[in-house]
């Protein structure tokens, strides 16, 4: 389902999604939900994938993901939603930078040009897909260096701790 919701006033928006989750539990089903409402994805989705540019930055089980967002565009798209649990306004992330071209994507990582934490690798290389969790991953060269950390920490840890 493409945007199932939208243009949809919101009492109305509340019964197609009642009876979406009706249905799915009655007959078992499985949605492709494709939505920029990501209210919507919160209370319909199991799983997530966050796209940016076409590719897929991060994924897993939407609880997950909505509670611990690691790529960089992941963070800014949650921040940038203001919702009544929102106490301090400068919480809210505005991506600056250059919006790519979907005809011509730059090289490296996608997200390069607008994330506020892009390393120089991020300009040349498509970076790895990083294992967080059973389900959860990520691409971001910022979280294989911290992964990489961690493990050196809790090898030190080990060997310390014999």
């Amino acid at each position: 389902m493409d945007e199932p919701t939208s243009s949809i006033d919101v009492f109305s928006q509340n019964q197609i999604l009642e009876l979406l989750k009706k249905l799915k539990g009655g007959f078992n089903l499985t949605y492709i939900l494709i939505s920029h409402d990501l209210s919507v994805v919160k209370s319909m989705a199991d799983k997530i994938a966050i796209m940016y540019l076409g590719k897929v930055v991060e994924y897993g089980p939407a609880k997950e993901v909505f509670k611990n967002p690691v790529h960089p565009y992941t963070n800014a798209l949650f921040k940038a939603i203001p919702n009544a649990d929102t106490k301090d306004i400068n919480s809210i992330i505005a991506l600056e930078g250059d919006v790519p071209s979907a005809i011509n994507i730059p090289s490296g990582c996608r997200f390069h040009t607008r994330c506020p934490v892009a390393l120089e690798i991020c300009h040349k290389k498509e970076p790895p897909i990083i294992k967080l969790s059973e389900e959860h991953e990520a691409v971001c060269f910022l979280l294989e260096k911290s992964k990489k950390k961690k493990k050196k920490e809790r090898i030190y840890h080990e060997k310390i701790n014999f």
